[in-house]
């Protein structure tokens, strides 16, 4: 897991119920508890052969059972280390595909699975591309990930400020100028989710978000998923479907799968597929069975256990990320309580400390945190979701010209 993750006290629980023993790799020691000794590994995840090589060194004295992904930046990683030991694993060529916008338009494409017509822009390029594509068009960049810098255009002229715009954030990250750029056809439509995971190369979905707020653009900041999303049976079916086809294009066979989807005029369409679970905390909005949890579902699937009845509970539930309004620093969070108290609420996680420096996007990486809510219906639950966040206020002081940055 990278040390940043927000899900590492969430696996930990999940380990713990199932009375596992937990063997952590991350780049910083200082991410993992002192006692931890032996089972705390120091890895660079962007070395995907030097940490598997890691990984399994450690298997020597100390045989592992599975290795999990608890995020996209460790899923080449995990791929890896469970080929060299021989453990149950999706294949890595296919797992780094999920991590190659290109790749996995490609191979998608070649699988005639729906998905957005693209194109793969140079420097100058995107106009053009676009025109080409068919305006309007969302750009995004290959090697940033949770939307960041991923901008919707409607003509050449906004293409080009686009383009601009990416390329400012990735010089900051220290990318290289002239990287490649995604360019796609923007399809209108609601937005849904899906929660699967594959045994055997069998897909099985467990949930479908829906995504009521829109999301059209200009940024594509994600805010509320609740489960059920009001589909009709054929419409689920529709949607399992093209997961199943597009998964299998990937060649994906084991672990956890998210995939992202527009219910376009002419079916649903691919938006993305990771070998992993939905991000930030957002796993806590779903309970199976007897209230298992989705990372008991994983770790129990990768340890080869059964994790039993895997039926939603009924009533329906919901997360909200709480999107950054402003950049500056966080000074105050206001009215806390008193969204806790709002019907249906079931808890609230503020995850950036106070004093922190905040950026919205397309530039920003984070949410201010979640709010999590359950109810008879999913209409109830967003209702109460957005009741809590309009009870939140944050005070944020705008920074100095030369503190933008």
């Amino acid at each position: 897991m990278p040390s940043a993750t927000y899900r590492a006290t969430d696996f930990a629980a999940a380990a713990e119920s199932l009375e596992a023993e937990l063997v952590v790799a991350t780049e910083h020691r200082q991410a993992m508890s002192e006692s931890m000794g032996w089972r705390a590994l120091v890895v660079d995840l962007c070395d995907v052969e030097g940490s598997a090589r890691a990984i399994a060194g450690v298997a020597r004295d100390h045989p592992l059972a599975a290795v999990v992904a608890v995020d996209d930046q460790g899923v080449e990683v995990a791929a890896r280390a469970a080929e060299l030991l021989g453990l149950v694993h999706s294949p890595p060529a296919s797992v780094h595909l999920t991590r190659d916008k290109v790749g996995m338009r490609r191979r998608l494409e070649a699988a005639r699975v729906r998905q957005p017509g693209f194109r793969v822009s140079g420097p100058g390029q995107a106009a053009g591309l676009g025109a080409e594509v068919g305006f309007p068009v969302v750009i995004k960049p290959l090697g940033l990930a949770g939307s960041r810098g991923v901008i919707r255009a409607d003509d050449p002229g906004a293409a080009q400020a686009a383009e601009a715009r990416i390329r400012a954030i990735l010089a900051e990250e220290g990318r290289p100028e002239d990287e490649e750029l995604l360019v796609e056809r923007f399809v209108p439509g609601a937005e849904v989710a899906v929660e699967a995971v594959m045994t055997a190369g069998r897909l099985r979905v467990l949930a479908v978000f829906a995504k009521p707020d829109p999301l059209d653009g200009p940024y594509f900041e994600e805010t509320i998923y609740v489960t059920p999303a009001e589909l009709s049976a054929d419409q689920e079916d529709d949607v399992a479907a093209v997961v199943g086809e597009a998964v299998a294009a990937l060649g994906l066979s084991e672990g956890p799968v998210h995939a992202e989807l527009r219910l376009a005029a002419e079916g649903p369409t691919v938006l993305e597929v990771a070998a992993r679970t939905i991000g930030g905390l957002c796993g806590r909005a779903l309970r199976f069975g007897a209230g298992i949890s989705l990372e008991q579902v994983i770790l129990s699937q990768a340890l080869g256990l059964d994790p039993g009845d895997l039926a939603l509970s009924a009533r329906a539930s919901g997360v909200m990320m709480i999107p950054i309004p402003a950049a500056g620093r966080l000074r105050s969070v206001n009215g806390l309580e008193a969204a806790r108290r709002v019907g249906l609420v079931d808890g609230i996680e503020i995850t950036v400390p106070v004093g922190s420096w905040l950026r919205p996007l397309p530039e920003g990486d984070r949410y201010l945190g979640f709010i999590f809510a359950s109810g008879p219906t999913a209409r109830a639950v967003e209702a109460a979701l957005k009741e809590a966040h309009r009870t939140l206020s944050f005070q944020i002081e705008a920074p100095a010209s030369a503190e933008v940055r």
